[in-house]
């Protein structure tokens, strides 16, 4: 890598809530979804309270898109009509495609301590749209990881990372997904395809990246250009944890409303009919 890409702007998460009112932080806002394709939301929770999360987040459709749900904190029981069951631990990611569509539920099974992870929707082609629902629980140890000569230690959930596989590729959208824990000063360098969109989002200490700091809770998106070939990040004089996401663009329509993400109007409709009509469950 040769060329480094610039943080292009800074982005201060929106605090709101979803489900039965947990509280949470929306990072990855509606707005940035044309310039973060293939990405549609990034949420990231957490607290000690458990009035913030308790009630969780009961039965409620999706279509038309991946839903990536990463624990760092606590335990979330996954049920969908699809016949799907799960129990999201420390450390586990649960990785589910909605495609034609699903009902499911995602609730804590805890009454007491932290709870703390991030939601992340991944758009889906035009022609997987309408694909069988899938879904895969996938443990901390599960989860492929490596180590650099720094001391770096990296999750790799998806996509690929020197050499190391991540758990999940996808053809259409080539996701990155990377968990960065970086000891004080150390830095990581990740290679990037030109054309794909990408951002950081600290979610402990602070970073640098190409002259820019980004402290914890703000997500900076990266600069495009045929120019840069990677990214490199650079924690300050404390250990730092940053989320490093990237992913080949769609560039096809995105028509959101709620749970469904299709490419125009009358499939928003049609999705609307066929939940109406039972046809998701």
């Amino acid at each position: 890598m040769s060329s480094f890409r610039p943080i292009q702007s800074v982005v201060n998460g929106v605090p709101t809530s979803d489900g039965a009112g947990v509280k949470l932080t929306r990072v990855l806002t509606q707005h940035l979804q044309r310039r973060l394709d293939p990405y549609l939301m990034l949420d990231a929770f957490g607290s000690d309270q458990p009035d913030d999360y308790i009630a969780g987040f009961p039965d409620h459709p999706h279509r038309g898109f991946e839903t990536i749900t990463y624990m760092i904190a606590g335990r979330m029981l996954h049920r969908d009509s699809a016949g799907h069951e799960g129990l999201l631990e420390n450390g586990g990611v649960q990785w589910m495609t909605a495609g034609r569509g699903v009902i499911h539920s995602e609730i804590p099974q805890q009454e007491e301590g932290v709870m703390e992870g991030f939601q992340l929707w991944l758009n889906l082609p035009s022609h997987d749209k309408l694909c069988a629902p899938w879904y895969r629980d996938f443990k901390a140890s599960e989860l492929p990881r490596l180590t650099t000569p720094e001391g770096v230690s990296v999750t790799v959930i998806a996509g690929e990372s020197h050499g190391v596989i991540g758990a999940v590729q996808r053809d259409g959208t080539q996701p990155l997904y990377l968990d960065v824990h970086l000891p004080a000063g150390a830095s990581f360098e990740q290679a990037l395809p030109a054309e794909h969109n990408a951002f950081v989002y600290v979610y402990r200490g602070a970073v640098d990246v190409a002259g820019t700091t980004l402290p914890a809770q703000r997500m900076g998106i990266l600069q495009n250009g045929p120019e840069f070939d990677g990214v490199r990040v650079q924690a300050g004089d404390q250990p730092a944890r940053v989320l490093l996401i990237a992913g080949q663009p769609l560039n096809e329509p995105i028509v959101q409303y709620g749970p469904f993400v299709m490419n125009t109007p009358e499939q928003i409709q049609q999705a609307f009919n066929d939940y109406r009509a039972g046809r998701l469950a």
